[in-house]
C-alpha cells in the first residue's frame, strides 16, 4: 500500500504510535503542539534539513538508515552544546507512491536513534513532496550546566576529538565509484554513529568550546577559529588511519588523511580543553590553539575544505 492511499492523517496516525513518549514529554503527539518539561528554564534548540539526492540517496540508503541519520545529526547538535537531547519535532516531505512499509521503517529509525540518548520524537507534519525530504528540530536540556559554544577558547589550549572522523566520507567515495566495501566505510555513511556520551564528559573537563564535526573537520574548526579569535594548528600525525580507511585509499587512489580532516557526516565532537587537562579513553588530542584565526596542518594551509552546499 502506497502512503497515498493512507490520506495525510492515516499517515499521522500510523507514524506516531509507533513513537513512544518519555518523561520530558507532558503533551505529545495528537494536539497543535507538544508540550515538554525544561527543567532548567533554557531550551537548546537546532534545526537541520535532508534532502533526497544531496544528503542521502535511497537507492544507496534504506528508510531506517535515512531516519537514523536524520536524528543523529540533530541530536549530536544538541549534544555538543553541552545538553541532554529531549525532543524531536520532524517535518517529512515524501511522495505518495512511497509503500507504507517504508515509511514505517523511517520512524524506526528516527525511534530508535532517540532511544540512544532518551529523547522522544514528540510531533511535526508531513505532505506530499516530489521528493523525500526531512526537516528535523531537536531540543534539549542543559541540566544546570553552561552551554559550551564555539566562541570560548584561548591560545595554549588543547584540541581534541571523540568519535570517527572520515568514515562516512570515505563510504561515499566508495559508493560513487560503484564500490560496495569495506562494508563499515558504506554502513558509516549510511548511518552515523554520534559519541553522545564524550559530550558530557567534555563539560566536566571544562572544555572552553566545543561542536559536531558535520562538515570536515577542518571547516567546522574554522568556526571555533572565527568564533573565538584564535588560530588552530592540527597535528597529521595525530590521527590514527584505521585499517578499512586504509584500504578504501587504496582502492580509490586517495589520501584517507583527506577524507579525516575535510569528510563531513560522521558527526564526532571537535573540542578545546585547557592546557594540561587529562583527557579520558576516548577522547584523541590532535593539535593546540594559537594567535591567528586560521588552521593548519602542520603549520601550512591545507589545500582541500570541507562541506559546503553552495560551493
Amino acid at each position: 500500500m502506497g502512503i497515498g492511499e493512507l490520506g495525510e492523517f492515516g499517515v499521522v496516525s500510523r507514524v506516531t504510535a509507533r513513537f513512544p513518549q518519555g518523561d520530558d514529554v507532558l503533551i505529545g503527539p495528537g494536539d497543535d503542539a507538544a508540550v515538554l518539561r525544561a527543567p532548567d528554564g533554557r531550551v537548546v534548540v537546532t534545526t537541520d534539513l535532508l534532502v533526497e539526492g544531496r544528503h542521502f540517496r535511497r537507492d544507496w540508503s534504506g528508510p531506517y538508515d535515512v531516519g537514523r541519520k536524520a536524528a543523529a545529526q540533530n541530536l549530536a547538535d544538541v549534544a555538543a552544546m553541552g545538553a541532554r537531547p529531549t525532543g524531536l519535532f520532524v517535518g517529512l516531505g515524501v511522495p505518495g507512491d512511497v509503500a507504507a512499509e517504508w515509511l514505517d521503517a523511517l520512524a524506526d529509525g528516527l525511534r530508535d536513534e532517540c532511544a540512544l540518548v532518551g529523547a522522544s520524537v514528540s510531533g511535526g507534519d508531513v505532505v506530499r513532496a516530489d521528493s523525500v525530504v526531512l526537516g528535523v528540530t531537536a531540543i534539549g536540556d542543559l541540566e544546570g550546566r553552561r552551554p559550551v559554544t564555539r566562541s570560548g577558547a584561548a591560545p595554549g589550549q588543547v584540541v581534541a576529538v571523540a568519535g570517527r572522523l572520515g568514515w562516512a566520507a570515505g563510504g561515499l567515495a566508495l559508493l560513487l565509484a560503484g564500490r560496495a566495501g569495506p562494508r563499515e566505510l558504506v554502513e558509516a555513511h549510511r548511518r552515523p554513529e554520534p559519541p553522545y556520551g564524550r559530550a558530557a564528559e567534555a563539560v566536566a573537563l571544562g572544555a572552553t568550546a566545543m561542536l559536531d564535526v558535520s562538515d570536515g573537520l577542518l571547516q567546522d574548526l574554522g568556526h571555533i577559529a572565527a568564533a573565538s579569535g584564535v588560530g588552530i594548528d592540527l597535528d597529521p600525525g595525530a590521527f590514527p588511519v584505521p585499517a578499512a580507511l586504509a584500504e578504501a585509499g587504496r582502492e580509490l587512489g586517495e589520501d584517507p588523511l583527506t577524507w579525516i580532516l575535510t569528510g563531513g557526516e560522521d558527526h564526532a565532537l571537535a573540542a578545546v580543553f585547557p592546557a594540561g587537562a587529562a583527557l579520558p579513553e576516548g577522547w584523541l588530542e590532535v593539535g593546540v590553539t594559537r594567535a591567528g584565526r586560521d588552521v593548519t596542518v602542520a603549520g601550512r594551509e591545507y589545500e582541500a575544505a570541507g562541506w559546503d552546499h553552495f560551493r
